[in-house]
């Protein structure tokens, strides 16, 4: 048998993506599916493309940024599929403009779904991981956990708390049949910034460009992303960087803490990363 042909993987964020790269690649493996995604249209688009899958999949309309839905999505898991092994904790949202240019309330929208929707997730679906002999959480946080970005700070205050969590849940469940890892995907070929939320005082063209910054950085194909989290997962590797861009910002986070940033910002050749 192999390592997924028992597995009952729930995935958020499955309509489109990385979620969606998951999913395709475990029903290939013979894992039955939870896929949850806010869009119906996205999720069915996904369903579509599985063929016939060789387990049961299952699709939920889910805003994770709603503790009482995602408490219902883990009810609804456990009534069609009786269990869950594995939990990617994979939406995510992206958000344009200098902390000034952002409201409070588009902090909140941010940080409700990419942050609070992964302890929701982890906290309705922990009590059935371990229920299992062997399960797994696989949280999301980004190249951007790894480092500050001007033009990013709400971004990247997310998903620095995605990795301060997840790093501390993996810490907690050593020694139990739970395991845990962090993902920091670099700019990954994704609708992220397609979809991006425009902040509240941010100007109208920062949308057009930014994609198009978007489109020049993002060096890594989703599938290829999704193989990345599947092996690391299979290996129980508590921390996997995807993409060379993420594999560089971590080592220049490392050696210069204090002063990196005059250096990337000139990598990436972003006017929002330009050093003043």
């Amino acid at each position: 048998m192999g390592f997924w042909d028992d597995a009952v993987a729930v995935i958020t964020g499955a309509g489109s993506g990385m979620g969606r790269c998951l999913a395709e690649q475990l029903a290939a493996k013979g894992s039955a599916l939870a896929l949850a995604d806010v869009s119906e249209k996205g999720l069915k688009e996904t369903v579509g493309l599985l063929g016939s899958a060789k387990q049961k999949v299952t699709q939920h309309i889910v805003n994770v940024a709603d503790d009482a839905q995602v408490r219902a999505f883990a009810e609804d898991v456990v009534a069609q599929h009786g269990r869950a092994t594995t939990l990617f904790n994979n939406a995510g949202v992206a958000l344009l403009g200098y902390l000034e240019e952002i409201s409070l309330q588009d902090f909140r929208w941010l940080m409700d779904i990419n942050f609070w929707g992964v302890v929701y997730g982890v906290t309705y679906f922990l009590p059935l991981l371990k229920r299992e002999k062997q399960a797994h959480i696989v949280n999301t946080s980004s190249l951007l956990g790894l480092f500050g970005a001007s033009g990013q700070g709400a971004y990247c205050a997310s998903k620095f708390a995605v990795r301060g969590y997840t790093e501390s849940l993996h810490h907690e469940m050593l020694g139990t049949n739970v395991r845990v890892t962090c993902v920091h995907p670099g700019f990954v070929r994704t609708a992220i910034a397609e979809h991006a939320k425009l902040g509240q005082r941010a100007g109208a063209d920062l949308r057009q460009e930014s994609m198009s910054r978007f489109q020049k950085v993002a060096r890594t194909d989703a599938r290829i992303a999704a193989e990345k989290i599947l092996r690391a997962v299979e290996l129980g590797r508590a921390r996997v960087l995807i993409g060379i861009d993420a594999y560089f910002v971590d080592v220049w986070q490392r050696l210069k803490p204090a002063s990196y940033w005059n250096f990337i910002a000139r990598q990436f050749d972003d006017p929002a990363m330009k050093v003043t």
